[in-house]
């Protein structure tokens, strides 16, 4: 039973440092979806890289580190999607709104039990709690770009609007991953709601 992690940890030392950071949050991804955010330690998380525990504390320094270096890999691949699809999207509202809408459905139903479960894991802490409110501002940044060529509100109105957005956005989610609404029913209610918070008093 020793011989494969001995393998593995010669393999290690060929890989470059982004290389090696790309393995460990692979693996960090494995132990959140099989034993959950509990289990997740950086020794825990050198054993099952097959590395040293010096060489996971080099990269993420601490759990807290980890987590959001886990978290913000998850939220660049759905702002990546996100800024795809309104590239390829009509300029019209509707159409704007429908794919922010789908959007964040979408990206839910992919990794959302594993986000949220590495987001609940990020609550109380100081440092993990400024990194998740730095994600909603950028979020309200992405709507408000898309958003603007179709209201006569002012940008500030408009991030404001966006931010109360966000929250209903997953608040409507959570309904969703729950079972007490539908994808298509939330997708469409999302859509519903970016299109109404623009008009003008």
């Amino acid at each position: 039973m020793g011989k494969p992690p001995r393998r593995s940890k010669a393999a290690a030392k060929k890989l470059s440092k982004p290389a090696r950071r790309a393995q460990l949050l692979a693996t960090a991804h494995t132990i959140v979806r099989e034993e959950g955010t509990d289990a997740l330690t950086l020794g825990h998380l050198a054993e099952r890289a097959g590395v040293s525990k010096p060489i996971a504390y080099e990269h993420f320094e601490t759990r807290a580190g980890l987590l959001i270096a886990l978290y913000q890999e998850i939220d660049d691949r759905q702002v990546a999607a996100l800024k795809d699809a309104l590239k390829r999207t009509k300029p019209r509202l509707q159409d704007v709104a429908r794919v922010i809408g789908r959007a964040h459905v979408e990206c839910c139903l992919a990794i959302g039990r594993e986000s949220q479960a590495i987001s609940a894991a990020l609550r109380g802490d100081e440092q993990t709690e400024k990194f998740q409110q730095s994600l909603i501002h950028r979020y309200a940044a992405i709507y408000c770009d898309a958003l603007a060529p179709y209201t006569k509100l002012s940008r500030e109105e408009l991030r404001l609007r966006c931010l109360a957005l966000i929250g209903a956005s997953d608040a409507i989610t959570r309904e969703m991953s729950s079972g007490r609404t539908s994808p298509g029913a939330a997708a469409s209610t999302l859509a519903s709601l970016i299109s109404a918070s623009l008009e003008s008093k």
